[in-house]
C-alpha cells in the first residue's frame, strides 16, 4: 500500500504501550507509531540517519548531547551514528519516523 491515513490507519502491538505500522522498501523504512506515556526507549545508535515528526502528543528526545521535549509538527534528524534515545511523559505520543538505509 502506498498511501496512509494517519487518522485511521491500523497500528499493530509492536511492544507493550507501543503501537506501529511498518512500511520497507529496499533503503527506506517509514513507521507511524503511538507510544503511551511514561514510556522510555534504550539509549542506541545505527548507521544510518533517521528523522521524523512529532503529529499528536509530546516525546522527549535525546540526540548526542542535546535534549529537547517535542510538541507537535516539531521534527528530529539523528545523524548516523549518534546515540539516541527518547521517553514520554504524561501524554501519549504519535509520531512518523523514517530511516534511510545505505546500500
Amino acid at each position: 500500500m502506498g498511501f496512509w491515513d494517519l487518522k485511521t490507519l491500523k497500528l499493530d502491538e509492536f511492544r507493550p504501550g507501543i503501537w506501529s505500522k511498518v512500511k520497507s522498501g529496499a533503503n527506506l523504512t517509514m513507521a507511524f507509531m503511538e507510544i503511551t506515556a511514561n514510556k522510555e526507549g534504550s539509549a542506541h545508535n545505527h548507521p544510518f540517519d533517521q528523522c521524523g515528526i512529532v503529529v499528536d502528543g509530546e516525546i522527549e528526545m535525546s540526540i548526542g548531547e542535546e535534549k529537547k521535549l517535542l510538541k507537535p509538527m516539531e521534527t528530529y534528524f539523528i545523524p548516523a551514528g549518534t546515540a539516541h534515545n527518547w521517553k514520554t511523559l504524561a501524554s501519549s505520543a504519535k509520531i512518523l519516523d523514517v530511516v534511510v538505509k545505505q546500500s
